[in-house]
């Protein structure tokens, strides 16, 4: 999940890779990481467009669309869920600042929803 991010990806799927029911799979992530696996998709979706919005001039349609979101409106939605400002507000307040990656990562990690 962690590397095709912006893939479709689903429960069904991701069950019958780890070779599990979807339903004890679903049992099994919350278990271990402590959210379901659609939860957890979403927040490394938004991870990786604020590092887009930080980092690229690309518009915010185009970042939904690149990090897996069929629509520029549940992007917002789920975005504004999860980080608590716009797409579009998150671009204009982050301005480049010369700090190391290990904090920028620890800093801007999403801890979970709402």
């Amino acid at each position: 999940m962690d590397r095709e991010f912006a893939a479709p990806l689903n429960v069904p799927a991701l069950a019958r890779i780890a070779l599990m029911s979807p339903t004890h799979f679903t049992r099994s992530f919350r278990a271990t990481f402590g959210e379901t696996p659609h939860r957890y998709l979403q927040r490394r979706r938004i991870e990786r467009a604020m590092a887009l919005l930080r980092s690229t001039s690309v518009t915010v349609t185009d970042v939904s669309t690149q990090v897996g979101f069929e629509s520029l409106g549940t992007f917002s939605r789920t975005f504004r869920a999860i980080v608590g400002i716009s797409p579009s507000e998150y671009r204009a307040r982050t301005r480049p600042v010369h700090v190391p990656v290990c904090f920028v990562k620890a800093w801007s990690k999403p801890s979970s929803f709402g």
